[in-house]
């Protein structure tokens, strides 16, 4: 068993030798996936995502490793080599992906950081279980870091993860970056541990959010909960005897995608083919809208069907004219919530499609599946508008996915001002979810708008995210790292 993969005690995590490697990302899940080949054998594969492709080209210069869960419990790997990088597993057993996993990071802290859409639960055992599994993910990392390493943690399952790197290994530059929203000071102070959490993200020199909105609550939460001297974004960090310790800094890094790849993609004379499949399949209608979403309660999907349902009930639209396409990808099923949300789902799409369907058209296609990103990019070209009510979210990369695929420049897009995206895409006919009339205004202004006025504002939109790309992205937020630390020295 090496050193990354000890059992969990309740210590600091300490270092006495050096890793051998220059860059290290910490993230909850390994960037592979197992595949089970027909003879029972079972290899890796890289898994899809905008994160994995943005920091494969880091790994690969600077001896690069990746610290995760490999999403298997209780079982327990040696460290292993894959797509040029090393990685280590971090192990977890049974108990600690119900607590930890389903319980601290997906039912208190991921309905408290979007607005307590649905109510968090308070649980001591599961804070107890986040605390270790923390202990232990930041172990296996100053066990692997070479001396002044860089170290870049990602997202809400590891937030005290900084803290206790910076304890064991001083020497090390940590950035963290947070994927999801940061909330407000009077819904973040609910948190029972909500000191502990601050103190365990200003363990990081850069700490990174999605829209500056998340930063500012998060420096308005430190000066209320800890008191440090808050200065131009940066934490002025004090030690128990109130001496100056180190600058943290709070600054927001919007992410994005691999948007060249799905351009490259919807080129593709087969996607393209397969888009005209999709629109002959569902009867040709003249529109067709699609909404793509993980089934989760802060995707909006209950309010775009309301609405929906609305406007073929008032006879804006007919189901002969227009249909709509919702993906909506399974997401924790084990989770009672989340099955209850599944049930409203599928039946208010029943109620609609009872209502509304002819022999020859639905109103709803309706399709709860992963795809794989070739028919993404498909349902991306065969889709005139793009619905995305999302009633909080922290970016909602899917927009600038349907963006990047629009190569001719036509094409609507429905945005809830409630996701970070709406900072950048602001040609993006932007809706509040929560009002049901506007947004089903805002569905009739996309089916409605002139093409010349869908080409300026899309032409527009995809500048935007062609230039800023998830390779700018890192680039961005490690050479504030990096900056800042050659500024403070």
């Amino acid at each position: 068993m090496s050193s990354a993969d000890q059992p969990p005690t309740d210590s600091t995590p300490t270092s006495t030798d050096y890793g051998d490697f220059e860059f290290i990302v910490v993230s909850n899940r390994l960037p592979v996936d197992r595949v089970t080949d027909d003879d029972g054998s079972s290899s890796w594969r890289r898994s899809p995502g905008g994160l994995v492709t943005a920091l494969a080209p880091v790994m690969a210069k600077a001896d690069g490793a990746w610290v995760g869960w490999h999403g298997a419990p209780d079982e327990t790997l040696e460290s292993f080599d894959e797509a040029n990088m090393r990685l280590v597993p971090v192990p977890l057993s049974e108990e600690e992906v119900e607590l930890y996993y389903e319980g601290f990071s997906n039912a208190t802290l991921w309905p408290l950081y979007h607005d307590v859409i649905a109510s968090p639960e308070f649980h001591r055992t599961w804070w107890d279980s986040y605390r270790r599994v923390n202990e232990r993910f930041a172990r296996a990392t100053a066990a692997v870091a070479s001396e002044g390493a860089t170290v870049w943690v990602q997202d809400y399952q590891l937030q005290l993860v900084p803290k206790l790197l910076r304890e064991a290994r001083p020497d090390l530059k940590i950035g963290f970056f947070n994927h999801i929203p940061f909330p407000p000071l009077e819904i973040y102070a609910q948190l029972p541990w909500r000191r502990q959490v601050i103190e365990g993200l200003l363990g990081a020199d850069l700490i990174g959010f999605q829209r500056p909105s998340d930063a500012s609550n998060f420096l308005r939460c430190v000066r209320r909960f800890k008191g440090h001297t808050i200065k131009a974004q940066q934490v002025h960090v004090t030690g128990e005897n109130g001496e100056f310790s180190y600058v943290s800094r709070a600054e927001a890094f919007p992410i994005s995608i691999d948007a060249g790849a799905i351009a490259e993609l919807a080129r593709r004379e087969d996607i393209i083919e397969r888009s005209r499949e999709i629109r002959r399949e569902l009867g040709n209608p003249e529109h067709i809208l699609l909404g793509v979403d993980r089934l989760d309660y802060t995707k909006g999907i209950g309010h775009r069907l309301k609405a929906y349902g609305e406007l073929l009930e008032d006879g804006n639209i007919t189901v002969e004219d227009a249909a709509l396409i919702q993906v909506a990808s399974p997401s924790r099923e084990r989770v009672e919530q989340y099955r209850l949300l599944r049930e409203d789902i599928e039946g208010a799409v029943g109620r609609i499609n009872g209502t509304y369907d002819t022999m020859k058209n639905t109103a709803i296609r309706y399709l709860h599946h992963s795809y794989p990103v070739e028919e993404m990019v498909a349902l991306y070209l065969a889709a005139d508008v793009m619905l995305v009510t999302a009633l909080r979210d922290g970016m909602n990369l899917v927009a600038k996915e349907y963006v990047a695929a629009r190569t001719e420049n036509r094409g609507a897009l429905v945005l809830s001002e409630f996701a970070g995206a709406a900072d950048t895409l602001r040609q993006a006919i932007l809706v509040n979810p929560h009002d049901i009339d506007g947004l089903k205004a805002a569905i009739v202004k996309a089916l409605t708008m002139p093409k010349a006025e869908t080409t300026r504002r899309m032409r527009i939109m995809r500048r935007q995210v062609l230039q800023n790309d998830v390779e700018r992205w890192s680039k961005a937020f490690l050479d504030a790292l990096h900056n800042g630390h050659e500024e403070e020295s």
